[in-house]
């Protein structure tokens, strides 16, 4: 007679003969909710336009003499400075030198 262990353990190996390897599993599809940032080096200043759907979410400026700020599209079509991001993404600095 087998012992509880080795029951499990055949059980176990018997549902996994059943299972869907993982290489025959598609990776999900980030279809229209990827988002995409494009980066613009210009002489004194580099930008990134952050979009998500086509649409301009953000444009983050980064001069080279300066702090960092950010244009936001408004509904007219126009661009507003802000010192904020509008899209709050997580991030930190671990290191800086």
């Amino acid at each position: 007679m087998l012992s509880k262990g080795r029951k499990a353990f055949a059980a176990l190996i018997l549902l996994s003969l059943f299972q869907t390897p993982l290489w025959a599993v598609e990776p999900a599809d980030s279809g229209d909710q990827a988002g995409e940032i494009v980066i613009r080096v210009e002489q004194d200043k580099t930008l990134y336009e952050y979009r998500i759907n086509g649409e301009l979410v953000q444009v983050r400026v980064v001069p080279k003499i300066g702090p960092e700020y950010y244009l936001i599209p408004q509904d007219d079509g126009s661009l507003r400075r802000s010192d904020r991001p509008r899209v709050l993404i997580p991030s930190w600095k671990l290191l800086e030198w």
